[in-house]
């Protein structure tokens, strides 16, 4: 078996889980504050992610994991290139963990305003730097040979293009089609026939942006003719998302637009085989999966506690959609919660730890 193939494959699957699971979570962040109108919307909006939020982030750790793993000079040459765009996805994602995790701690309209422009805030910076990172992938960077080593010798501007900034943009406009239409699927009453408006206009948006950046990565930087497959999958997926929120079938709507996130990724990994980094400069400059892989050892213990894993995880997750399937309205909403601000101290006094 080709375990470095393998493994390529099993890293394409792992972050094009993520970016589906967790692009509805970062749609429905970046709408919380300019789409909820008062307290008892947003309350619902984070009603429909809450219990799933930190489930699908579990797919990110997993395939960072799973590149150092697998692919250790994958790993080091690519988060040697991003220090910047990383650092700045990681702080974003510690800020809407603590306005997730903190917002009801307080009954303080003022304090559940702030966590909930940094869960707005913290949605849109990783929704925005995926797209520009997963861009430069498919571009290639300013990767050469330096001591029998691949090294990024271009600086943080490099990174900098037209294409990879509309691929930011590609990113955004999915993820807030898929939080739109995840919230009509999720939501009931005004809620749900606002969200249903709202997705039918960002589908238009996203086959525009998203269909065009991905045709110009198929023109432009594939060599491969294999990746004409997904690019035709994400473009007709996309006309379905259009379709489909326009005759209000969020189910449909949803599942194509998963597709189309889906399908945009693979056109990324496509147009990178059978290099794990192409490089810009020179084409014999690029690490290449055989390059960049782990040893065959390593790479077979790997394959088979994946194979024992993965289904469990897998089946426990589709537990918990299964579970809080229904839909949420607002008469669903309850009393607010938390402390009172003037008892904050009062509290810390009488509690154990604090005495």
């Amino acid at each position: 078996m080709d375990l470095p193939l393998l493994w390529f494959l099993i890293i394409a699957v792992l972050w094009t889980g993520y970016f589906v699971l967790e692009g509805f979570d970062f749609g429905v962040g970046m709408l919380l504050k300019p789409f909820a109108r008062d307290e008892k919307e947003r309350r619902v909006l984070l009603g429909t992610i809450g219990p799933v939020w930190d489930g699908n982030e579990v797919w990110l750790i997993t395939a960072v994991g799973a590149t150092f793993a697998a692919f250790p000079n994958w790993y080091a040459t690519m988060f040697s290139g991003f220090y910047g765009p990383i650092l700045a996805i990681l702080l974003s994602l510690i800020v809407r963990v603590c306005a997730i995790e903190w917002r009801g701690k307080i009954d303080d309209p003022r304090w559940r305003s702030r966590a909930d422009w940094g869960h707005t805030a913290g949605a849109w910076v990783p929704g925005l730097l995926w797209g520009f990172v997963f861009a430069n992938f498919a571009q290639g960077m300013e990767i050469r040979i330096v001591d029998g080593s691949h090294q990024l010798t271009g600086g943080l501007m490099s990174l900098f293009t037209p294409f990879t900034l509309l691929g930011a943009l590609a990113t955004a406009s999915l993820f807030l089609t898929h939080g739109a239409v995840f919230l009509a699927l999720k939501t009931g009453g005004d809620v749900r026939l606002r969200a249903g408006r709202l997705a039918a206009r960002m589908s238009v948006l996203s086959l525009l942006v998203a269909g065009g950046w991905s045709l110009w990565a198929q023109l432009v930087f594939s060599t491969n003719v294999f990746s004409w497959i997904p690019l035709g999958v994400a473009l007709l997926s996309l006309g379905g998302v259009l379709a489909a929120s326009r005759a209000r079938r969020e189910g449909w709507a949803f599942t194509f637009n998963a597709v189309a996130i889906a399908a945009t990724v693979t056109v990324v990994f496509s147009i990178m085989f059978p290099d794990a980094m192409p490089s810009s400069l020179d084409p014999s400059w690029s690490l290449s999966i055989r390059d960049a892989a782990s040893s065959a050892a390593t790479l077979t213990v790997m394959s088979f506690v994946a194979l024992l894993l993965v289904p469990v995880v897998l089946l426990y997750q589709g537990w918990t959609y299964w579970v809080f399937r229904k839909r949420l309205i607002t008469d669903h909403i309850g009393a607010d919660e938390g402390l009172h601000p003037t008892r904050i101290r009062d509290h810390e006094h009488s509690s154990p730890v604090a005495g």
